[in-house]
């Protein structure tokens, strides 16, 4: 499959679709306190970037956030392929686009929270390089929450 991925506006109506598809998704698998929701308003601040995974025919197949940090680091958040296009590789062109963007901001780690429950995620992770880490900037321990490094610059 052809795709490209870009930095991008929040406020579109096919990334709003995405960011409430991530939203339905961390409800179902956590349920409570502990989920921390994004807008397209928030993901508009200026140290945030929003990179969109399209298709050939510009369908949004996938976003996530790369939020830079004033400490060298960089943290990506909330990536969310749309289930029509799941294990086609959406995910690994993120997270590439990610780490290359974020090298080139002179980033010199990427961090990353994770859901214990979302193993996909964790396997592309674990695949990309990353290692379990402890918490990181304002998080403390939680027990639905794994954290990812990786070294990138």
């Amino acid at each position: 499959m052809e795709l490209s991925v870009n930095i991008e506006d929040a406020r579109q109506t096919e990334v709003e679709a995405l960011l409430r598809l991530s939203d339905q998704v961390a409800e179902a698998l956590y349920p409570g306190a502990y989920r921390r929701p994004l807008n397209p308003q928030t993901l508009s601040a200026p140290h945030i970037s929003l990179f969109v995974a399209r298709t050939g025919d510009r369908i949004a197949a996938g976003c996530c956030a790369l939020f830079d940090n004033d400490d060298g680091t960089a943290e990506m958040k909330r990536m969310i392929v749309d289930p029509r296009f799941r294990q086609s590789g959406v995910g690994q062109a993120l997270l590439q686009a990610v780490e290359a963007t974020a090298s080139l901001r002179g980033m010199d780690r990427l961090l990353m929270e994770v859901g214990t429950r979302n193993t996909d995620g964790q396997a592309l992770y674990l695949r990309a390089g990353y290692t379990q880490r402890g918490p990181f900037g304002s998080y403390q321990p939680s027990p639905i929450s794994l954290f990812f490094e990786k070294v990138i610059g």
